[in-house]
């Protein structure tokens, strides 16, 4: 029996500008994220045990790769004490490689989650910096914000970007974020945004190009979508998103979409619900919660 189930929120990256590569081969970014009402679901049970177990709706997933382990693991190093074993298991609805941040976000609500459960005296500021050695994107779900990102993505401006309705489509194809951040003709001198000025129409995903020229059907969703809603990729890809003033015009639009492609419409959010949720919930006493 779950002791405690939290949601996993997607992200999209508004904007994607990339203004230099640092002399370690990583890139200085500069980036909106803004959460949308749709991702993964995580749940959390106690063991007998100390063991730190998973499970996916998705049995591919369960490596000791996985983000959620080794955010898991990481904590119980941090903590420098002996703590409760956790079985999570997680109910995957985000798609892989899709630049939605899934991995990153489940990697978030497991470090969040845990905290609570396991009562770690760590502020959002350490927790996050746990977070990043598990990924760039970590911080900004820890945090629980929308952001404007710079640097690889770890220094956070608190942003309140408008929340329209999203259509987000997966053109069925898997991208690898590294090959895309290694490949030579990747624009890596876009000049710095003045934050907070920017608009849709002065801001533009620099990755974009590069992956229409190599993925055929990411160009073809793009070139349905924009018929519908101004639409940009969002991170490396490979999904994209367009946006809508109002629901219904999104699912109008999702009734027609092509069937090779899946897709689904959610809301902008500036807060991460997982957070929400937490701040809402009860101290828990674990010496009286289900084990597994």
């Amino acid at each position: 029996m779950a002791l405690l189930t939290l949601p996993a929120v997607a992200k999209l990256n508004l904007f994607l500008h990339i203004v230099g590569q640092r002399a370690d081969g990583y890139h200085n970014l500069q980036t909106l994220f803004q959460f949308i009402d749709f991702g993964d679901e995580l749940s959390f049970a106690l063991r007998k045990d100390s063991e730190i177990t998973l499970s996916c709706t998705e049995p591919a997933l369960e490596t000791d790769d996985n983000l959620v382990l080794k955010a898991a693991k990481l904590l119980t190093e941090q903590s420098q004490q002996s703590l409760p074993g956790i079985h999570i298991h997680i109910h995957k609805n985000l798609p892989f490689g899709g630049g939605l941040g899934g991995g990153s976000s489940d990697a978030a609500t497991t470090l969040l989650a845990l905290r609570h459960l396991w009562q770690l005296p760590l502020n959002d500021n350490e927790l996050a910096t746990i977070g990043l050695q598990l990924g760039a994107d970590v911080p900004v779900f820890v945090h629980g914000q929308a952001a404007f990102a710079e640097g690889v993505g770890e220094h956070l401006q608190p942003a309140q970007p408008p929340c329209p309705w999203y259509l987000v489509i997966h053109p069925g194809v898997q991208i690898s974020t590294p090959s895309i951040f290694k490949h030579p003709d990747l624009p890596r001198q876009h000049p710095p945004l003045e934050w907070p000025h920017w608009s849709w129409e002065n801001t533009s995903n620099d990755c974009e190009a590069l992956v229409r020229r190599l993925y055929p059907e990411v160009a073809k969703a793009l070139d349905w979508l924009v018929e519908y809603a101004p639409s940009r990729l969002t991170g490396t890809g490979a999904c994209i998103f367009g946006r809508f003033d109002n629901e219904t015009d999104a699912r109008a639009a999702l009734q027609r979409m092509p069937a090779q492609w899946t897709g689904f419409v959610a809301r902008g959010l500036n807060e991460n619900p997982v957070c929400q949720q937490l701040r809402q919930a009860s101290t828990v006493n674990l010496t009286n919660k289900t084990e597994v």
